[in-house]
């Protein structure tokens, strides 16, 4: 398998991605996590998941992903699509893969979601023969919940969106060819962000750079619906926006954007200076920096996600910055899904421990924070990771700043 971005465009003069196959590869490790799970039906509404079955790319809004469009997976059968009616004629004539599309209203107020229950969700499920089934939905709100025990009462509503996790846990290697451009790009904003710095120069001048490139290169979205770009005092603690606070000189600046393209994510960050660093800067930098690889040396077959949080723990603690760590997981799945499980470092009650595997792939991005620094103590670094048989492949290649490296 290619272990770099060959390009983003279907060529004739070498073989890239076969989408359609892809497809038909995903809907499959539905069907086995669907099965497994003793599932009649998948119902989902996420935007991740309806993606993953049906390769539906809508119009977001913010705030309502999980209830614009659906898809219902069912044995045999192409997935069948829900959707908005903005996106019913574009996906008729241009998804010839998809077979059966039923308009639905956004899935919000109580009236319209009754009516989608009654007149749309109710005749599709007969259709079918799973009147009676045990369906699998990955989210709802109560509404949709509601409705469906009333006008489907012999229908099971069980968790569908564990299968979909599992489905999805291990990248195909089609995949794995997305996310390697996906991070490409990435790279590309990351890097039109850094360039962009300068005094005077707001938080939000650079995330408009780097967002121009994002799209310039044909990404989809950032990987966050709130563009990241913190300097100085904004990273102690991390200001998670893009403000009107302007970079001055002796700032740290952090940016982290990502990019998503043809539906995965490349999930890259970096921490830079404006500048010249402090000495305490460059300490936290280092800790930083040395924490990420030690943690990346451990993401292999044969250790966990522990394994890995404890080495980058252990060596922030040599720089006696173990317990200095944003209240937040170190690291987190990412694929097709901007994030998801598994998670590295996540300490709240109930987190469970993975053995790595070959084709999970991560973000690793530990983040360290000390108050009272003069230009700002906060630093994050961010790199793309695929487990192999052996070590780690970093899918990222963006630089890391030298000036705030101890030497």
């Amino acid at each position: 398998m290619d272990r770099f971005a060959r390009g983003q465009f279907q060529v004739a003069y070498e073989a890239r991605v076969d989408v359609a196959a892809l497809r038909q590869k995903r809907i499959a490790n539905a069907q086995r996590r669907r099965e497994e799970a003793q599932l009649d039906a998948l119902l989902v509404w996420k935007d991740e998941n309806v993606r993953y079955l049906t390769d539906l790319r809508p119009q977001l809004i913010a705030g309502k992903t999980t209830a614009l469009n659906g898809a219902l997976l069912i044995a045999d059968h192409p997935p069948i699509l829900f959707c908005s009616g903005g996106e019913r004629d574009r996906a008729e004539r241009t998804m010839p893969w998809i077979t059966e599309i039923h308009t639905i209203p956004i899935i919000e107020e109580r009236s319209l979601i009754e009516g989608f229950v009654r007149a749309i969700l109710s005749p599709v499920l007969q259709k079918h023969g799973l009147m009676r089934a045990r369906i699998g939905m990955d989210e709802a709100n109560t509404s949709l919940v509601q409705f469906i025990s009333k006008y489907l009462p012999e229908v099971r509503i069980e968790d569908g969106d564990t299968p979909m996790q599992q489905a999805r846990r291990i990248k195909l290697p089609e995949e794995i060819v997305m996310l390697e451009e996906a991070t490409a790009l990435a790279d590309a904003v990351t890097a039109s962000g850094v360039a962009a710095i300068a005094e005077g120069v707001r938080e939000c001048d650079v995330a408009g750079e780097a967002m121009r490139t994002l799209f310039r290169l044909g990404g989809e979205y950032a990987h966050v619906m709130t563009p990241f770009v913190a300097s100085g005092e904004h990273m102690s603690p991390p200001h998670r926006i893009s403000s009107d606070k302007l970079i001055r000189n002796g700032d740290l600046v952090f940016i982290d954007i990502g990019a998503n393209w043809n539906g995965y994510f490349g999930d890259v960050a970096r921490t830079t200076i404006c500048g010249k660093p402090s000495r305490r800067q460059q300490e936290i930098f280092t800790a930083v920096y040395e924490a990420l690889r030690a943690g990346i040396a451990k993401m292999r077959p044969g250790c966990t996600n522990q394994d890995a949080a404890q080495a980058i723990l252990q060596t922030a603690e040599k720089y006696k910055l173990g317990k200095r760590f944003l209240s937040l997981f170190i690291g987190h799945g990412v694929g097709i899904g901007a994030n998801e499980p598994p998670y590295i470092g996540e300490t709240l009650p109930g987190a469970p421990v993975y053995e790595f595997q070959p084709g999970m792939v991560f973000a690793v991005e530990p983040l360290i924070w000390v108050e009272g620094v003069r230009g700002g103590g906060g630093v994050r670094l961010e790199e793309m990771v695929l487990i192999t048989d052996g070590d780690a492949h970093v899918m990222s290649r963006a630089p890391f700043e030298e000036r705030l490296l101890l030497i």
